[in-house]
């Protein structure tokens, strides 16, 4: 396939053009550019029509178009350059005879002659000079196009965006509790990763000029306090085991997570890592469960609380029965309502009522009002309150001397023994029931005789196994009988109702006592004035 094109030829003293039609679907010639060829050589004796019947004739044909000078005329190349500027477009016209043909570094030279400084195509000349094909468009020089960089990110791994949706449980009802509002940390972990910006690579027009790419998006990291960033400025991360949040584009981590309001639906149960505060209230049905301090400004309702260090309850407890705090130390509340409490350290309280409280050391009902009443309270060391009872005669069971905890595990090691030595002792009639059998002859199937066999060795096992447990609840009865140091005290009145238990004994207040202190003393509780 060839374009049409065309070619001065000379005939004596006059010059002629010669049009070659297009072959195989080549495309046509316009008029404007032959005769633009034609005036630029100075061939200006040609007639516009003529020229038009020679381009849609498809035959060869010849058209006058002005006497020769004698001088051939070389190859020529005309050089258009796109809109843009990334294309140099070539096209050649043929030499006449004995016109002399463009070399490879001849076009090369004429295009930087037109000013045009990168991208010159040497294939592409070579492809032409190797197989000229006339009046057809050469690109033979091209621009690069910018390389558009990337805006840099960051890449956050915690929740951002904190989805305050209940979750929907299997039967379709929605738990209002467990909203996943706290991104929780550990010490070490990862919080987020600078990926910076790609400023891109700059292009070039033929003519050499720059083409830059798009403006880029630069960011930093920004970050508070509990957060160290590495040498290169693109990784965060936490210095402590806490919560991690993200505000107005800064990371901030803390150990303590502070919750504004209450402990409701909005906020749903937390487990938390770090210590908690709460400047509201805990309402019914919710529970905080953290590793380190639990703070409550308001009141704890019908709620859970655990803390492997101590709870903090300003206004109190108001437990209805289902209420529990259990901390690692201490428990501190104005007052305990209706509510169970266990602590590792002390507990100290003004009011204590109809609650079930445990303390390893001591628990205090002092201050203004500093009473115990109804329920059950027990400390490892002492109980110390103001008034004990009421007037009412209220019982109010009082248990000093063995840590709960000690005590606790003595009463639940007592059932497992007795429920496992029962069920040994049972298996061990069934053995010797049939031993004593064989023993005087008879010859049991062989069905009977494996599950003999099998109750022997699980006999055996059994024993073995409920060997520690007696030495463990031993042990713990020997440390709950030699005890002396647990002691009762109240700084006014204990009121009859009021039954007070150190170690194995108890005593029971049947009329009021005022300003002593209650002990062992030879074997028995005796009240003695402080």
């Amino acid at each position: 396939m060839s374009n049409q094109y065309f070619q001065i030829v000379f005939h004596e003293k006059d010059a002629y053009l010669h049009v070659y039609p297009p072959t195989e679907g080549g495309a046509c010639l316009k008029a404007a550019e032959v005769t633009q060829y034609l005036d630029f050589r100075n061939f200006k004796s040609y007639d516009v029509k003529e020229i038009g019947a020679a381009l849609n004739s498809k035959e060869d044909t010849e058209v006058f178009v002005g006497p020769w000078d004698g001088i051939p005329v070389h190859e020529a190349m005309d050089v258009q350059f796109s809109l843009d500027k990334m294309k140099a477009i070539c096209r050649f016209y043929p030499p006449s005879e004995g016109g002399k043909l463009k070399s490879d570094s001849e076009i090369a030279s004429d295009l930087v002659f037109r000013k045009v400084k990168y991208g010159i195509d040497q294939e592409e000349i070579l492809r032409f000079t190797e197989n000229r094909q006339y009046c057809t468009d050469y690109v033979m020089a091209r621009g690069t196009q910018p390389v558009h960089g990337r805006d840099a990110k960051i890449e956050y791994f915690f929740n951002t965006n904190r989805n305050l949706q209940p979750k929907r449980n299997e039967d379709g009802s929605v738990d209002y509790k467990d909203i996943n509002t706290i991104s929780h940390i550990h010490e070490g972990d990862l919080l987020a990763r600078l990926i910076k910006e790609d400023p891109g690579i700059s292009g070039q027009t033929v003519f050499g000029d720059e083409i830059k790419p798009r403006t880029v998006k630069t960011m930093i990291l920004e970050y508070g306090q509990n957060i160290e960033i590495n040498e290169d400025h693109t990784e965060l991360r936490s210095m402590v085991t806490g919560h991690v949040s993200l505000t107005n584009g800064k990371v901030f981590v803390s150990n303590v997570l502070e919750i504004t309001g209450d402990v409701d639906n909005s906020v749903g149960n937390i487990h938390y890592d770090g210590s908690v505060t709460v400047r509201g209230n805990v309402k019914a049905g919710f529970s905080i469960v953290a590793k380190g301090d639990i703070e409550i400004d308001g009141v704890v309702e019908n709620a859970y609380l655990e803390s492997e260090n101590q709870i903090i309850v300003k206004s109190g407890i108001h437990g209805m029965h289902k209420g529990v705090l259990k901390a690692g130390t201490n428990i501190l509340a104005r007052y305990i309502e209706n509510a169970k409490v266990e602590a590792g350290g002390y507990v100290e309280a003004e009011i204590i009522l109809n609650s079930e409280v445990s303390a390893k050391t001591v628990v205090r009902a002092m201050g203004k009002k500093g009473l115990i009443n109804g329920g059950t309270v027990r400390a490892g060391g002492a109980i110390e309150a103001e008034r004990l009872g009421t007037e009412m005669g209220t019982i109010t069971e009082l248990e000093v001397g063995v840590d709960p905890a000690l005590k606790e595990r003595y009463v639940e090691l007592k059932k497992l023994v007795e429920k496992e030595s029962k069920s040994l002792e049972e298996k061990k009639v069934i053995v010797t029931n049939y031993g004593k059998k064989i023993t005087a002859g008879e010859v049991l199937p062989q069905d009977k005789l494996l599950y003999v066999q099998k109750l022997a060795l699980s006999c055996k096992q059994q024993q073995a196994e409920l060997e520690p447990l007696r030495k463990e609840m031993s042990d713990i009865h020997v440390k709950m009988m030699e005890s002396q140091h647990g002691y009762v005290s109240v700084q006014r009145k204990a009121y009859s109702g009021v039954v007070i238990q150190i170690n194995d004994m108890t005593y029971n207040v049947k009329e009021t006592v005022t300003f002593s202190k209650f002990q062992k003393v030879d074997g028995f509780i005796q009240p003695s004035p402080l």
